[in-house]
């Protein structure tokens, strides 16, 4: 009986494994069959580095260059990930290795609520708040793409203190007793070696990060301006994200638009499948690293 209920069992996991595996077959599968018809009306290269978009015959001719869109998804999401890295490595050392457990608990409830807040939220705050500011500082609307960054790098913050928090603390408790022993102080064991240690995980949380910002859509469009310019830093510009959830609606079923913001979202996939397969590498050439950190 006890044989049978175990069968079953991974029975059930291979099943859910395997339907994981073929909803993302599927998605890959229908993102690319519809995004395909694009190229029989357009180069491949000049869908990717076109940098004119009229989707709509205003008396010229139609457009689908979607370079503007890769550079200003970049660019608002390498920006947002440098903010959010220092913040996120401090308070991560700060919860894992200073502070008492009940602090820390109490702390990482109230992370993980910022984790839940919807990103239309975050977008409201940031028109109130951060567009405001760069009105007065000579910004036309507050809208840019530094703006768009400050405020997804907030959204940034609980996903990646809550994954170099706890690879800190696993840390912390493998190599601070025996430094402890020594006379050695906290703080010089986490400089010396906790972070040096962590480097692999930290690279894999920014990583992992960078992803997560790629794929934001509803604050960083609500915020970002939403032109199509080459970004730049006080400037507007609009990420691929935006450009679908903004288009999507509007687009004739079949047109040569429709299929191009299907091809747009399948580079956007690309990218994140990179990011995913970088990730795989750093794993298996930092073995050890990886080790301690599930310890």
């Amino acid at each position: 009986m006890r044989k049978m209920e175990n069968r079953l069992f991974i029975g059930c996991l291979l099943l859910l494994l395997f339907l994981t595996v073929f909803l993302l077959l599927f998605v890959m599968y229908f993102i690319g069959r519809e995004a395909l018809p694009t190229f029989r009306e357009l180069s491949l290269f000049s869908f990717l580095f076109g940098e004119r978009w009229m989707p709509v015959d205003l008396g010229g001719e139609k457009a689908f260059g979607i370079f503007n869109f890769i550079a200003a998804t970049a660019a608002v999401s390498f920006l947002a990930l440098i903010f959010a890295a220092l913040l996120s490595i401090g308070a991560a050392l700060c919860l894992s290795c200073f502070l008492r457990e009940e602090l820390r608990g109490f702390l990482c409830s109230v992370i993980d609520i910022l984790a839940g807040i919807p990103s239309v939220i975050y977008g409201f705050i940031g028109i109130e708040l951060v567009t405001p500011l760069f009105i007065r500082a000579g910004v036309h609307t507050g809208s840019c793409v530094l703006a768009a960054s400050l405020v997804l790098s907030v959204m940034l913050l609980p996903f990646m203190i809550a994954s170099l928090s706890e690879s800190f603390r696993k840390l912390k408790e493998r190599y601070y007793p025996g430094a402890e022993a020594m006379g050695i102080s906290l703080s010089y064991t986490v400089r010396s070696l906790i972070l040096p240690r962590a480097a692999g995980s930290i690279l894999i949380a920014l990583i992992l990060a960078l992803g997560r910002a790629m794929g934001e859509t509803m604050a960083v469009m609500m915020l970002v301006g939403n032109a199509n310019l080459f970004p730049r830093i006080l400037g507007k510009a609009e990420t691929i994200a935006s450009l679908i959830a903004l288009e999507m609606g509007s687009a004739e079923a079949g047109s040569t638009h429709y299929h191009a913001l299907f091809a747009a979202g399948f580079v956007l996939l690309l990218f994140l499948f990179l990011i995913n397969f970088t990730i795989g590498l750093i794993r298996s050439r930092l073995p050890d690293i990886e080790e301690e950190r599930y310890l």
